[in-house]
């Protein structure tokens, strides 16, 4: 194909209605939600300032870069890939659709794990906030909000979420700019001389620690959807997911930016796992970020259930959508977003360490499909600039920035196990956080 209009030219009975608008709005959800970037100022006390804003701004600008190859590689060879499946499939063959497959559910599970946990335990504050002493636990929030996310898995598509998701990008900037202002109202209540910015612990520990702060920013940026989003615009698909995601991005660079570092000025190397938790007043102010957040991520676990969904739904249901059929559609999806439902639903009441799961979410799931992936796509495929010289540069470049990830994956899922193993030891089942 010699250009954008050409490759994306035969399709011409596209039924996708998606505006860039939309794409931006889904893309945000998937990626800036509150239990991504809450954690973010932990992970920084994990690092320090210089490592720190190194590896946040770096993870920033490599995720762009890798999820606009994604949206170019979308119809790379003439064909509508609307999965991240099917374009590995096209791509490294069989063992990519599998892989992805793999990682798809590694970080599609893992992510609404340690989400469910987020929202579970922002109700619980809000109720808390209106009933101090009342006698609710967090895995009967945790229950509540699986069970309006049940509600939610029976719309049939991420494109009929769409206004859900506008809501939650606005619920997003909302949760962001309350963080900001409250993290720097508590930051000048203290007094400054005893905020400390050192790592602390022995060797071995602050080792560990760095290793899964790698592991939470991976989770901070990850989008193993951007295929399946793209099949929802309409044409020109590419020039629409391109905008959309630069939108997208723009949203995060003020929002995660800013959240991690105003939380990590404020309380140093004191401050919390989920940043909120080291907030004290005003209380009001609170209890809105935490109702921010709840919205927020109900559009994102929506999103992140669609893989494992279209597994049903491709081997489940019939083709044939009219009379018992289509009852017979509608009774086997129920039935599979209801076992799904309880699924994650059981771990995250269990063991609910937040950030425990959101690191080897990170770790396992989202590097290898939003750090290594992408870029080795992209060279395998020959999309490199025709200039010789410019090409070994791009090359050379995606390689090094593959490789440099799947090194930071190890780490991170090394990190992750360890702090995870601890915590099991330190907290019972079914633990009231």
């Amino acid at each position: 194909m010699e250009s954008g209009e050409q490759e994306e030219g035969w399709i011409e009975n596209r039924r996708s209605k998606g505006t860039w608008k939309h794409a931006a709005f889904h893309v945000a959800t998937t990626i800036a939600t509150p239990a991504a970037y809450a954690p973010l100022p932990f992970a920084l006390a994990s690092l320090g300032w210089s490592l720190g804003v190194f590896s946040l701004v770096g993870g920033t600008l490599v995720t762009w870069y890798s999820s606009l190859i994604i949206s170019s590689l979308w119809a790379w060879n003439g064909e509508e890939h609307t999965t991240y499946r099917q374009l590995s499939r096209s791509i490294f063959g069989s063992w990519g659709y599998w892989a992805v497959s793999f990682f798809q559910q590694v970080a599609s599970l893992g992510n609404n794990i340690a989400i469910h946990i987020a929202a579970g335990t922002s109700l619980k504050a809000v109720y808390k906030y209106f009933h101090e002493n009342g006698a609710l636990t967090l895995q009967e929030f945790i229950i509540f909000f699986g069970v309006f996310e049940l509600f939610l898995s029976q719309f049939p598509d991420i494109h009929s979420l769409r206004w859900v998701n506008a809501l939650c990008t606005c619920s997003t900037v909302g949760f962001a700019g309350t963080t900001i202002g409250l993290t720097l109202y508590n930051g000048k209540k203290i007094e400054r001389g005893s905020v400390n910015y050192h790592l602390e612990g022995d060797l071995a520990t602050k080792i560990f620690k760095a290793f899964n702060a790698l592991g939470t920013i991976a989770f901070s940026f990850g989008d193993a959807m951007l295929p399946e989003i793209q099949s929802t615009i309409r044409n020109p698909a590419k020039k629409n997911m391109y905008k959309g995601i630069s939108l997208a991005y723009g949203i995060i660079v003020l929002s995660y930016w800013q959240v991690a570092f105003s939380g990590y000025w404020a309380f140093g190397s004191q401050v919390q796992p989920y940043i909120l938790s080291s907030l004290k007043v005003p209380q009001w102010a609170i209890v809105m970020a935490h109702m921010f957040a709840v919205i927020q991520i109900a559009g994102c676990f929506q999103i992140y259930c669609r893989p494992t969904y279209a597994y049903f739904e491709e081997n489940m249901l019939s083709k044939d959508q009219t009379g018992l059929f289509r009852i017979r559609n509608r009774l086997v999806r129920l039935f599979a977003t209801s076992l799904y439902m309880v699924l994650i639903t059981c771990i995250a009441a269990a063991m609910p360490f937040f950030g425990d799961f959101v690191a080897i979410c990170g770790a396992v799931g989202f590097t290898p499909l939003d750090f290594v992936m992408p870029l080795i796509a992209y060279v395998k495929v020959g999309k490199l600039p025709k200039n010789r010289s410019l090409g070994l540069s791009v090359k050379a470049l995606n390689l090094f920035i593959a490789v440099w990830f799947s090194g930071v994956a190890i780490l991170g899922c090394i990190g992750a196990v360890r702090f995870t193993v601890k915590d099991a030891q330190t907290y019972k089942f079914f633990y009231d956080m």
